[in-house]
């Protein structure tokens, strides 16, 4: 993609203010990006290399956004937990290292550098089109990975508004022999948003409990919703047929358990391998699904987290 050539490059090598930084790795990448790696990769005009990449965003002495793609992940690895345990680190990627230097961010960087002029994108004639954060103001894919993004961040806020009783409907206990026997499901509505190191997320989260009943099993142990059907569907599939890479995801819980990101098609999933799985989908704007465990859901969960991408 345009920014990617020599003129792009130089006009980041005077002087580059770090803002923050990602990983765009199969484990873990903005999710702004797409469903899975090689799909966010190519987002950013990028091969999708097994090792991934570190994506510094930063301002230059104009002011002027960019997107800096270096291949040492380590590098970038470093500066980012150093970051999050609230130490100081210097991230001064070594040009031999820049992959691309790409105009605009594709987050909403809430800070800016001191000194220089205000964030602004640069002139499209050098760099061409800016990389811009998507629209929270309205509902889409990438809102919709944003969500998820979200709950998998604040589980704990996400699982107390829960009560266990509202997947206690009187057919609960009917499961079936089809897929998804048991899996319990009640609606919620929330609307997510991505919350990065040093960027504005716009999270305006919450939970609003419809009638457990609404979204309950149904007699043949099948959750009523159809939506949440299609998602049990698509990833027990992924268990048999492996999706492209990063499509499903594992990462450190409390405890013994793992918090599973899956997503596909129209959907996202966020769950424990230890308890319930939140869907958000396409099709339901601001909605989220809370999925009850049933005799189904856990075998489900341990399969995709064995065959899940882990950060290294």
């Amino acid at each position: 993609m345009a920014g990617t050539d020599e003129e792009a490059v130089a006009a980041t090598d005077d002087a580059l203010y770090v803002l923050t930084a990602v990983l765009l790795t199969p484990a873990k990448f903005p999710s702004v990006l797409g469903d899975d790696y090689p799909e966010a990769c190519a987002a950013l005009g990028l091969a999708p290399l097994a090792d991934g990449y570190g994506l510094v965003l930063g301002q230059d002495d104009e002011g002027a956004r960019w997107t800096v793609v270096v291949d040492d992940v380590s590098l970038v690895a470093v500066a980012i937990a150093s970051w999050d345990c609230g130490m100081e680190h210097d991230l001064s990627p070594d040009e031999r290292t820049v992959v691309a230097a790409l105009p605009g961010w594709p987050l909403a960087v809430a800070v800016s550098a001191p000194d220089v002029p205000a964030p602004h994108d640069p002139d499209p004639g050098i760099a061409g089109p800016p990389l811009t954060p998507p629209d929270t103001s309205v509902w889409g894919p990438a809102q919709r990975r944003l969500g998820a993004d979200e709950i998998a961040l604040q589980w704990a806020t996400w699982r107390e508004q829960i009560d266990d009783s509202a997947f206690a409907t009187p057919d609960s206990g009917a499961a079936g022999s089809g897929s998804g026997g048991g899996d319990d499901a009640a609606g919620a509505d929330g609307a997510g948003g991505a919350d990065a190191p040093a960027t504005d997320s716009d999270a305006d989260v919450e939970v609003s409990g419809d009638t457990p009943a609404e979204d309950g099993a149904g007699g043949d142990g099948q959750p009523k919703h159809s939506g949440i059907r299609t998602v049990l569907a698509e990833a027990r599939a992924y268990v048999e047929s492996p999706p492209p890479l990063g499509r499903v995801r594992s990462s450190f819980a409390s405890g013994d358990a793992r918090t599973l990101r899956a997503d596909g098609p129209g959907w996202s999933m966020v769950a424990r391998t230890d308890d319930i799985a939140f869907v958000l989908l396409d099709d339901e704007p601001g909605e989220v699904l809370p999925v009850g465990r049933g005799p189904e859901l856990p075998g489900l969960l341990e399969a995709l987290d064995a065959m899940a991408v882990r950060p290294l």
